[in-house]
């Protein structure tokens, strides 16, 4: 398979970037996409070129490091995948591909595809975490939690911290991923007793580092592909509204699936 490239490439934050044109051949259909611009990347420094920058790490949909925009879409046309589980037989023999990286202020490049992504670690060290004592795992069974409870809080839980929330709302928002940290602490007991602190430091946080605000289209679901749905936004809202205003007592009845 062949395939044209458009990649955009920028030395770093501060410097104007540009798209440009590259061609590969002969591409197993089989090959991954991160595989294809390994390929490319050979060809490169081959001719004593710079390679292109882009991120990776597990190459098994864990990590959330291969952030791309591909043909205006986060992580590709496919759903529920990353970059690097995405195969290139999902792509026409002979088209034009387009690879940008995430746009936002909040995530600013460092090369090419390479972009910073250290606001999410930021959020995370203002408030998603829980204080305890370390020591051996207690029994699985000492802390009864709801069926309900501990299927919602796996799921959000499953937040790679990718960032295509970000790069899909049109308001640049990190809601989704900052609601999906909040929801699995939340509703397990381990995660109440700081429920109150850790909500409303995350969320000023969150909007400290310039992020925008939820703009309800819901994009961010629909391109995330973990699949974390827009239901813990709402939770995390009812979170942040009963810390405000009705105190750490309320807040503790506010926990559950609702």
């Amino acid at each position: 398979m062949d395939f044209t490239l458009k990649i955009w490439r920028q030395e770093n934050a501060k410097a104007k970037g540009r798209f440009e044109t590259y061609k590969v051949n002969n591409v197993s259909a089989d090959c991954s996409f991160l595989e294809m611009l390994d390929i490319l990347n050979e060809s490169l420094v081959e001719k004593f070129e710079m390679p292109i920058g882009f991120e990776h790490d597990c190459r098994e949909g864990i990590c959330g490091t291969c952030a791309l925009y591909i043909n205006g879409r986060p992580h590709g046309p496919d759903k529920g995948i990353t970059v690097c589980q995405m195969h290139m037989r999902r792509f026409k023999d002979g088209s034009t591909i387009v690879i940008e990286p995430w746009r936002s202020r909040a995530f600013p490049v460092l090369r090419d595809l390479m972009i910073d992504r250290s606001a999410f670690d930021e959020i995370i060290m203002a408030g998603g975490y829980i204080s305890i004592a370390t020591g051996n795992a207690p029994d699985a069974h000492s802390l009864p939690v709801e069926k309900l409870n501990s299927d919602l809080a796996m799921d959000a839980a499953a937040c790679i911290g990718c960032g295509a929330c970000v790069a899909a709302c049109k308001n640049a928002s990190a809601m989704l991923f900052v609601s999906a940290k909040v929801s699995q602490l939340a509703l397990l007991p381990q995660g109440r007793p700081e429920a109150v602190k850790r909500v409303q430091a995350m969320v000023a946080k969150m909007d400290e580092l310039g992020f925008g605000n939820c703009t309800n289209t819901y994009a961010c679901e629909a391109e995330c592909p973990k699949e974390i749905k827009v239901t813990n936004i709402a939770r995390m809202n009812r979170e942040f509204f009963a810390a405000k205003v009705c105190g750490a007592k309320e807040v503790v009845k506010t926990g559950g699936a609702g």
